[in-house]
């Protein structure tokens, strides 16, 4: 086993801050830290102790999909049955907390895996005290809050070995791999050029603060620990305005319209040209504010050349803006409303949904031609998106959404959003980690985390 100081460590992967948050539990787990703790061995074929944070939402549906593995303990921040009571049902035996730190340290020895299905603002702190602790990890997407967040995480998932994927399910489905094999075989040309869009922020999510925040301070509902919810994030009163269901909208604690569905959107195309990190991103939008994400927003990237490949323009609209309607799409073909892809070849065009589960070529007869002389399928076809981690999890290949990749891919989302809020074109050094022509932008690249 390789051992390193645990001053190195810290500098390595910036957990320095993230300990400071961690309250009466920094010390043991800074204390495991003075050696590089790897995850356990696990056979194939025995099941691995899973222990979730955040069951609600969309944490629901992640912890019932470990039904197949052994769940150990369950945490949330709000004790309410009537949300999450059928998965209470379904691991019976489970220990329950409210606080991932403690259920961390206190079951340390009986964890192998964690998932972590929280708001935003608090995958990093989960998930960087899992990995530190040797425990393999499943985040959902967004990866992070910020870039910082998004490159340390990766480096310490690489220093501790363990196996990781972020929750972009559909990143394993058929769709992205056959757009990436039409592009590799030459069915459009070279790309150029890529359109993508949501109409998220949907309605509901909640309010454009204009700066402002909530006056009234109501009763915190029964049962919710509104520290604990907070995390690391600046301390304010609790707010229906925040929680449960509308704190996308706030910066402090989501990533927007970009958070929510980029790395859904953005994936396929991404992965398919190996777009790297762009050279300069620049964003119209709604009034911006300090506090809330705007209403709409029309980010550009500029990617440069890869290789033999040519420099890409990647164009994200949200909040019901849409790009131009191709001229060579026939009359009758809808464009999907609700988000989807265009990438642009100069020998044509290919159109999926918002998830590219359907990939299509247009006009049509060009799409039937090529269905004629379709390239072979060169790319593994996945068994499904957690069943790769749990794979990875036991020794076996890594889940195509692990940190490597996903953390870049985050780290695009989130340069959106520092974009939008600098409101300047950003020139951005990759390497250095750096704007460098709006100094003060590169305050967004990282948060300064409260102690809770």
């Amino acid at each position: 086993m390789t051992i390193i100081t645990r001053r190195r460590f810290m500098a390595g992967v910036g957990v320095s801050a993230m300990l400071a948050a961690m309250g009466p539990y920094s010390s043991i787990f800074a204390a495991k830290t003075g050696s590089i703790r790897r995850p356990r061995r696990l056979k194939p074929g025995k099941k691995m102790n899973v222990a979730c944070i955040g069951i609600g939402g969309k944490g629901h549906s992640d912890t019932m999909a470990m039904v197949g593995e052994n769940v150990v303990a369950l945490c949330d921040v709000e004790d309410n049955p009537s949300k999450v009571g059928d998965v209470l049902k379904a691991f019976p035996k489970a220990k329950r907390y409210k606080d991932y730190r403690k259920m961390l340290v206190e079951m340390d020895d009986q964890i192998d895996a964690v998932t972590v299905s929280t708001p935003d603002h608090t995958h990093f702190p989960a998930a960087m005290m899992a990995i530190g602790m040797g425990k393999h990890v499943f985040v959902q997407k967004p990866l992070t809050h910020t870039v910082e967040q998004t490159r340390q995480l990766t480096e310490a998932a690489r220093l501790h070995g363990v196996a990781t994927q972020m929750g972009n399910q559909h990143h394993a489905s058929e769709g992205p791999r056959l757009l990436s094999e039409w592009i590799a075989a030459g069915a459009i040309g070279e790309v150029r050029e890529i359109h993508l869009w949501t109409n998220r922020p949907a309605v509901g999510w909640g309010v454009d603060a204009g700066g402002g925040r909530p006056k009234d301070e109501p009763a915190v509902p029964e049962g919710l620990d509104w520290n604990l919810w907070l995390g690391t994030a600046p301390w304010r009163p609790y707010n229906p305005a925040y929680a449960p269901k509308k704190w996308r909208t706030w910066w402090d604690y989501g990533t927007g319209a970009l958070g929510d569905m980029g790395c859904h959107i953005i994936d396929a195309s991404y992965w398919a040209l190996e777009l790297g990190y762009p050279d300069w991103i620049e964003a119209k939008t709604s009034s911006v504010n300090n506090e809330t994400i705007p209403k709409w927003s029309i980010i550009t990237y500029q990617f440069p050349k890869r290789g033999s490949r040519p420099a890409v323009k990647m164009t994200w609209y949200d909040g019901g803006k849409m790009p131009p309607r191709p001229a060579e799409l026939e009359p009758g073909r809808k464009v999907p409303s609700d988000g989807g892809q265009l990438i642009v070849g100069d020998k044509g065009s290919i159109m999926a949904d918002l998830y590219c589960e359907s990939p299509r070529m247009f006009p049509e007869t060009k799409m039937r031609a090529f269905l004629q002389t379709r390239p072979e399928k060169t790319i593994p076809r996945s068994p499904g998106h957690v069943e790769e981690w749990v794979r990875a999890c036991k020794g076996g290949e890594p889940a195509m959404s692990n940190f490597e990749y996903s953390g870049k891919l985050t780290e695009i989302v989130v340069l959106g959003n520092l974009a939008i809020r600098s409101g300047k074109r950003i020139e951005y050094d990759a390497k250095a980690m750096r704007v460098t022509n709006v100094p003060e932008a590169n305050k967004y690249l990282r948060t300064n985390p409260r102690s809770f």
